[in-house]
């Protein structure tokens, strides 16, 4: 059977060509992997018009979420992290209760995966990193102070035409120029930035966790789907025993 370990589901923005890739380089034997976009129009990955486009994934979540649930995930991940900072943390909260409603699966963001995974690492003062545009970056700043966490650096990424065209080695310098002796973990927000190949090296340069929305969401989806095998070369995350909270 496929999936007969798991199958988790990801609900993907349009344009985004990095969760696939990052995904399925992180599933272990036995996980299958099932994708489907979301609507949204507009110029994808450009910093103009981000808002707009948010909230049109989120007006036509429903239908593209009922389509992915046809293959009956054991959890459904929602990949995109700015759409959490849009709705804000009520928001957020209301969306996600109506879609498991609706499909009857246990569903996720990739923002909330990340505040699992920063409160599984003991981690509450944190350096964010983004490739977005200023505004949108303070919002992410204001959604992780909502839930508690003390934000005590931040920048977003200069000269981004198209979050999907940057690469993991501007993501490598991003976390470092964002990290201060204060943080104690650097979170590299946004699903189409690619961060996966830099996470380990990022930690052996640093000395602290390196958490992005790529492998904080994996990492929540597996363990919720009861998959607590560690993956060794993405960060210390992923060494971390099985949490289904």
């Amino acid at each position: 059977m496929i999936g007969w370990r798991a199958r988790l589901g990801f609900l993907v923005p349009p344009g985004n060509p990095t969760v696939e890739t990052e995904m399925i380089a992180l599933a272990p034997s036995g996980v299958s992997l099932h994708f489907h976009r979301m609507t949204a129009r507009g110029g994808t990955g450009s910093l103009e018009g981000q808002d707009e486009r948010n909230r049109m994934m989120v007006d036509n979540i429903g239908a593209s979420i009922e389509l992915l649930a046809l293959v009956n995930p054991d959890v459904i991940a929602v990949a995109h992290t700015a759409t959490s900072y849009y709705l804000g943390r009520q928001g957020e909260a209301d969306l996600l209760a109506r879609l498991q409603r609706s499909t009857g699966r246990r569903v996720v963001t990739a923002f909330g995966s990340m505040v699992r995974a920063l409160e599984q690492l003991n981690v509450r003062r944190l350096a964010l990193g983004t490739p977005y545009s200023q505004e949108t970056t303070l919002q992410g700043k204001a959604h992780l102070e909502a839930y508690g966490f003390e934000v005590v650096n931040f920048v977003n990424l200069q000269g981004v035409v198209n979050i999907y065209d940057e690469t993991a080695e501007r993501a490598y310098r991003l976390a470092r120029l964002v990290d201060s002796e204060d943080a104690e973990a650097v979170f590299l927000s946004g699903t189409g930035m690619p961060t996966l190949s830099v996470l380990e090296l990022l930690e052996q340069d640093l000395g602290k966790p390196v958490i992005s929305s790529a492998s904080a969401m994996m990492w929540q989806a597996l363990r919720l789907a009861g998959v607590g095998q560690p993956i060794p070369g993405y960060g210390r995350l992923f060494t971390l025993g099985c949490s289904r909270q």
